[in-house]
């Protein structure tokens, strides 16, 4: 099937109608196992991953995604497409704080147990890892391999977080400090990088701005969830606080529920919430 442009074609393998795609996923099915490329389900593990490696094994910039799958994605240039989603910013409450009490050891110790958890939480529900940026971890549901329920998603992605991170063993120093947001909107996915290689493969635009924002806004053990991503979800906020927030940048407030989520915070939570890496541009 032919595209009549290049976006066209992004959209359709953003929202799981890429023929080409779309056979490799059936094919792929019926190869053992787990985890496998977001994209064509190619498997990473067991015999089928083994069989595969040298052609669908793990992308190093990425290892939810293939290498043939970027490669191809390559041969195509830097682009993407708008498209719907659902994406879910987590981040530590009083990271700075925190930094100065444990050290840089310490600190890097929690950092990378924050991470294994967020991972985890956002591959089981069907999301990318997009990356790790500091103290925060974020999260894309693209309905290409999230579903069309993608909000739904994001959103038992942020509580399995927050419900980890509330563990007396999330880390070696114990339950870790983070507040998260869940927001769905449009916005531009795709690679980006020079127009000879690809170094990332991300989200751009308004919608990963607000959800930044609304993860800065979460308190510790809080999960900020904008209207639009509740009614996606089909999810009802009634018996929950609704709030009106600003976002930087934007003239209109956005509305969010806020839930609390896991065994409450934890002391540190009440350290001054370190400053946000910064919203990025669309």
């Amino acid at each position: 099937m032919g595209y009549e442009t290049p976006e066209a074609e992004w959209r359709a393998l953003l929202t799981g109608d890429h023929p080409g795609m779309l056979t490799l996923r059936r094919g792929f099915r019926h190869l053992p196992s787990a985890p496998r490329c977001k994209l064509c389900h190619a498997p990473f593990g067991g015999v089928g991953g083994l069989v595969l490696r040298p052609w669908f094994g793990p992308w190093e910039r990425n290892p939810q995604l293939c290498k043939n799958c970027m490669q191809a994605l390559t041969k195509r240039g830097v682009g993407g497409a708008e498209v719907e989603l659902s994406l879910l910013f987590a981040d530590i409450r009083g990271s700075t704080g925190l930094g100065e009490r444990l050290g840089s050891a310490g600190f890097t110790a929690l950092l990378n147990s924050f991470y294994r958890i967020a991972a985890a939480a956002i591959t089981e529900h069907d999301g990318i890892v997009d990356k790790f940026v500091g103290d925060e971890a974020i999260g894309l549901f693209i309905p290409s391999y999230s579903g069309l329920d993608h909000a739904a998603k994001g959103i038992d992605a942020g509580r399995t977080i927050l419900e980890a991170v509330s563990e007396p063993d999330a880390s070696d120093r114990g339950p870790i400090p983070v507040g998260a947001g869940v927001h769905t909107g449009v916005a531009f996915v795709g690679t980006v990088g020079s127009s000879e290689q690809i170094s990332d493969f991300t989200a751009l635009g308004d919608a990963v701005n607000t959800t930044a924002r609304l993860a800065s806004l979460a308190r510790a053990g809080e999960l900020l969830v904008s209207v639009a991503s509740a009614e996606h979800a089909g999810f009802d906020g009634s018996r929950l606080e609704r709030r009106r927030v600003e976002v930087r940048g934007r003239e209109a407030t956005i509305d969010v529920y806020a839930m609390e989520v896991g065994h409450g915070p934890s002391p540190e939570a009440n350290a001054p919430a370190a400053t946000s890496p910064g919203d990025r541009d669309g």
